[in-house]
């Protein structure tokens, strides 16, 4: 699965437990610690509003504090839909893989921007899941994708505030379940 197509699957799998949120459920608690469920769409919502304006150029400097508020507002799922169309319509732009983007720590290449939103989505499709009951595969493509990109990636990422610490699982495991521990969730 190339990457284009894994972000485009990472997200439909996201996409497909926002919309399973009863309105009881916004405000469960998640794997991610101190989120709640809104709070985790909230941060997915954020996420795919900063994708347009990097892949456009923009600096994050010039977009600064835009998208620092509630941006769910009333109706979260519309919310979600709205920004995750844009942001889906920014990466299938031309060249959109081939243009560096300025984040808050520097210049990165878009490949690489696109890998994080993609493990992102796939990760956070997971959490959503198990916090609202919802149904926890991912697609195995995704899953093998993911992992492989994760494996070569998690070395940088240790010691940083974006994943706990990876949990131990069966060394017969299947993709999901070692994607899922490595970036510490308990399967």
């Amino acid at each position: 699965m190339d990457l284009i197509q894994a972000h485009g699957v990472a997200m439909t799998e996201f996409d497909r437990r926002v919309r399973q949120v009863a309105p009881d459920q916004w405000s469960l608690g998640t794997p991610c610690r101190e989120w709640s469920v809104r709070d985790l769409v909230g941060h997915l919502v954020y996420e795919q509003l900063w994708a347009p304006e990097l892949l456009a150029g923009c600096t994050a400097e010039q977009v600064g504090d835009r998208f620092d508020h509630d941006n769910l507002g009333d109706d979260p799922l519309v919310s979600w839909v709205v920004a995750a169309a844009a942001a889906r319509e920014a990466w299938l732009g031309p060249f959109a893989l081939a243009k560096p983007v300025t984040v808050s720590s520097g210049k990165l290449d878009a490949e690489e921007y696109c890998w994080q939103m993609t493990t992102d989505l796939a990760v956070h499709a997971w959490d959503l899941a198990r916090s609202i009951g919802a149904d926890e595969r991912i697609d195995p493509d995704l899953a093998s994708t993911v992992l492989n990109y994760v494996e070569r990636s998690i070395g940088e990422w240790s010691g940083s505030p974006m994943f706990d610490s990876p949990v131990p699982v069966p060394p017969d495991a299947d993709d999901q379940t070692r994607l899922i521990g490595l970036l510490g969730r308990k399967p």
